[in-house]
């Protein structure tokens, strides 16, 4: 009996260990919300590239320099609106589980998770400057899921499954150079929206 009462406070003391050191309050409908941001902001990608050639040419589409800057924008503005919607349900859950959205825990989360995110960004930045479009959305995947898979061991595991699968995908895309696009909708819209449900039903966020 002592010894059960034993092995149920250590595994106490582990679960307390580990959410003292581990960012547990990210929320599924950050998730799902990037999902639909991004699914929205590729609609307007494709509007941008193929509105004129047609869906059918997209292997040998090729992009002026406003269509370029078209592409940024929209890149920008999913990117902030992702982010903001994310901050936003973050802090609803933070304050539902009564915890701060800024500490130790969320500084190192971020330091992990922007070191190859912004690495890949300027690398894709640099290379879309020297005009390989086709290799933007792999990479965007590939280093995404890096990022993902470097920040997993401090906040939940899903987040290093979800890392894994990005860059599955970011490598798979990368063979399949002229279906980025649709590469970018599963990775960055479907799998956010299957992550999000996923959290929402086993969280309960």
């Amino acid at each position: 009996m002592n010894q059960q009462k034993y092995i149920e406070d250590l595994k106490n003391i582990k679960e307390m260990m580990n959410k003292s050191s581990k960012f547990i309050s990210l929320s599924g409908l950050s998730g799902i919300s990037a999902g639909i941001i991004a699914l929205i902001g590729a609609y307007f990608a494709w509007i941008t590239i193929y509105s004129k050639t047609g869906y059918q040419d997209f292997n040998r589409t090729l992009l002026n320099n406003n269509q370029l800057i078209e592409l940024l924008t929209i890149g920008t503005v999913t990117l902030l609106l992702a982010l903001s919607f994310g901050l936003f349900f973050t802090r609803l859950k933070t304050k539902k589980l009564k915890q701060k959205v800024w500490d130790s825990q969320t500084k190192t989360l971020l330091i992990n998770l922007l070191i190859p995110l912004l690495s890949g960004g300027i690398f894709c930045l640099l290379l879309l400057i020297k005009g390989y479009i086709g290799l933007i959305a792999p990479l965007t995947l590939l280093f995404y899921g890096l990022a993902l898979v470097n920040a997993s061991k401090y906040t939940i595991s899903e987040i290093r499954s979800l890392g894994m699968l990005e860059i599955l995908l970011g490598l798979t895309a990368t063979y399949f150079i002229g279906y980025g696009l649709i590469f970018w909708c599963i990775g960055f819209g479907l799998l956010h929206i299957i992550y999000g449900v996923i959290m929402e039903i086993k969280y309960k966020s």
